[in-house]
């Protein structure tokens, strides 16, 4: 039998992304949050637009058409995707010897939905729950990379080493995309490290992320840098939860 045809989970992935953005997106806007060519997106967006299922403003941006705002509601909800990344997130811990975060994008927050603690018999506090300020931790630069609304303005500041300036951290999330992870030392809590990669649904589009967090020693090296197979782990891991949810390699 015949397999799936990329284009067409392609062109479902952006029209989710449109229908859930509440506002009109740019080509670019679009193909930075599926990892998609410009040339790609557009040629995408303009058959959709073709069709009826997507429309252009007066400013060239687009958006979904009004009788498809129910493709906003996510296929993937927090709980399908913990369910889905249980076993890949406990094979992380066991692997890396750190504790391991899912966490999805709630209301611009990168909101923890599983926890699996470090393999040690240490004592450690359960963060299923927690919102976390998603321009400060390693998930949320992952999951603010492929959003189509980033912060601006001037962010809160958690320790001396996070990023408040939107530009820089604009700067620093096109470097997530391009690498396919992100790092953060000590931005979100002094003494802590982490490092995550993004899981994504059909066509392409970012539902969660998932990551490691430590002691900044064990997590990176004296130049800040991430030790060794820690950064291929994370992104198996990724991509393992990835593809159950029906995403290709890439």
């Amino acid at each position: 039998m015949p397999g799936p045809i990329q284009s067409i989970e392609r062109a479902a992935a952006v029209l989710r992304l449109l229908a859930g953005a509440g506002q009109a997106l740019g080509v670019v806007d679009i193909g930075n949050a599926l990892g998609l060519a410009k040339t790609t997106a557009h040629g995408i967006v303009r058959t959709l637009v073709d069709v009826g299922f997507v429309v252009q403003d007066e400013s060239g941006d687009y958006r979904a058409a009004p009788d498809l705002a129910d493709l906003g509601r996510p296929r993937i909800g927090v709980d399908d995707l913990r369910a889905r990344a249980v076993n890949w997130a406990d094979s992380l811990a066991s692997r890396t010897g750190e504790s391991v975060l899912l966490a999805a994008l709630v209301e611009g927050r990168a909101l923890v939905v599983h926890h699996v603690f470090r393999p040690d018999d240490s004592a450690q506090e359960l963060r299923t729950g927690t919102s976390l300020p998603a321009h400060a931790c390693a998930l949320g630069k992952v999951l603010l990379a492929s959003a189509p609304v980033r912060p601006r303005g001037r962010l809160v500041a958690m320790t001396a080493r996070t990023v408040v300036e939107a530009a820089v951290l604009r700067q620093s999330l096109a470097a997530v995309r391009e690498q396919g992870w992100a790092l953060d030392v000590e931005e979100l809590e002094p003494g802590v490290a982490g490092i995550a990669a993004p899981v994504r649904d059909l066509g392409g589009l970012v539902v969660g992320a998932v990551g490691i967090e430590g002691e900044t020693e064990r997590i990176v090296d004296g130049r800040g840098r991430p030790r060794a197979g820690l950064v291929p782990a994370v992104r198996q891991a990724a991509r393992s939860i990835s593809r159950g949810l029906g995403a290709r390699d890439g």
